[in-house]
């Protein structure tokens, strides 16, 4: 028994072939049952076959199948199908994968096209990281400079694609702009630490020196030269952080020693010199209150115990000093000028001696004024004492006159 369609047929002995463009092949023999089940079974093999070259089909198109996959499965495909041991449409399947063959081509090529863009791509991304970096490397914003170049590291290793040569001739250069910045950055930051060191040092010295001074009543050149000492400072430069805060802390604190002590000294000496100015304000208005007229002698007499105290008393503010020393002296003129009128009444002539004395105090109580006026101690203690004691002459001379 025979059996057969339109691509292939089973003859009388069981031998199965397939029809093709180019004849008849024999793929196969079938002696287990009807020639029309042996031509069935071939059929199906057949249909596996087209079901497979489907598949690859579909996954191309698809996107899911890998062009060079494939194009290695449609070749292996191709050089079988003059062996394949099936029944059916052969140069349907031929036709099919040649041109399954060609769009996986053109796939794999556009892929390559893809791949050679993305290197390129990726390339040039690192290519400009590296630029970035050259420039940085000489850099000065430290703490920037530094972030950066680690964050560079970070977007490096996330560009892939690069080829192997091309990325290490890149690494090479990121690496070595990186090299050329922590280089320079070390090198500021020792000479930083040097600078500190010597500023550190230098402070330490204005330090001591004003811990030295916080105990000084010398108020107004030591006033001074604290001030000088902030200016060097100011101009030493600046130790570590941790160092600044603690020797600024000890600068202070010996200046506010000295500056509160000093406010605390001139407080206690003005309120007695305020004391002072209203004690001499009361003694001259006793020395106002004098009536010469009444009782001359009595008023010569009160009025030398007024001078004498008043003479004692301590330094006045000195804005005061001309206003009470005028008083006084006007105080002072009025009884001498009753004294020398009284004198003039009972002797016509006048005594040269009480008129050269009387000028001697006129000038040394201008000399008292004026050293009080210029603040010197010791000048105004021997202004006083030049007072007292031509005070003196003049009374006894005046008290022998009257005799």
């Amino acid at each position: 028994m025979t059996a057969s369609n339109e691509w292939g047929r089973v003859d009388a002995d069981g031998t199965v072939y397939v029809r093709t463009a180019t004849g008849e092949r024999a793929v196969g023999s079938w002696h287990a049952g009807k020639p029309e089940d042996g031509l069935a079974h071939f059929a199906r093999r057949y249909d596996d076959l087209a079901t497979e070259v489907s598949l690859l089909e579909s996954r191309l198109a698809s996107g899911a199948g890998d062009p060079k996959s494939t194009l290695t499965h449609v070749t292996a495909l191709q050089g079988s199908l003059g062996e394949a041991a099936v029944v059916g449409d052969l140069a349907e399947l031929e036709t099919r994968l040649a041109a399954l063959h060609t769009a996986a081509q053109a796939k794999q090529d556009q892929a390559g096209v893809v791949r050679a863009a993305a290197r390129a791509s990726a390339a040039a991304a690192k290519e400009k990281l590296v630029l970035e970096a050259e420039e940085l490397s000489q850099s000065s914003q430290w703490k920037a400079a530094g972030d950066r170049f680690r964050t560079i590291v970070d977007e490096w290793k996330a560009i892939r694609g690069v080829d192997r040569k091309a990325d290490e001739q890149l690494w090479k250069r990121f690496a070595a702009a990186r090299d050329a910045f922590t280089r320079r950055r070390g090198s500021h930051f020792a000479a930083l630490d040097e600078q500190r060191g010597v500023a550190r040092a230098r402070k330490e010295e204005l330090v001591a020196e004003a811990e030295a001074l916080a105990g000084s009543t010398e108020w107004g050149p030591t006033a001074s030269r604290l001030k000088s000492l902030m200016t060097e400072w100011k101009g030493a430069g600046r130790a570590s952080k941790e160092a600044e805060e603690q020797l600024w802390t000890r600068f202070r604190a010996a200046q506010d020693a000295f500056f509160a002590a000093r406010a605390a000294t001139f407080s206690e000496r003005d309120a007695e010199q305020l004391a002072n100015q209203q004690a001499k304000e009361a003694l001259i208005g006793e020395a106002e209150a004098l009536d010469p007229a009444a009782d001359l002698r009595g008023a010569q007499a009160r009025l030398r115990d007024i001078q004498e105290r008043y003479d004692a008393v301590g330094h006045v503010p000195r804005d005061a000093i001309r206003t009470l020393d005028n008083r006084m002296r006007a105080a002072e003129q009025r009884i001498r000028d009753a004294g020398d009128a009284e004198w003039k009444r009972g002797k016509p002539e006048s005594n040269p001696l009480l008129d050269q004395l009387r000028d001697t105090v006129a000038k040394a109580e201008a000399q008292l004024a004026k050293a009080r006026s210029g603040g010197n101690a010791s000048k105004i203690a021997e202004a006083e004492a030049a007072v007292t004691a031509r005070r003196e002459w003049l009374a006894e001379a005046e008290r022998s006159v009257r005799r």
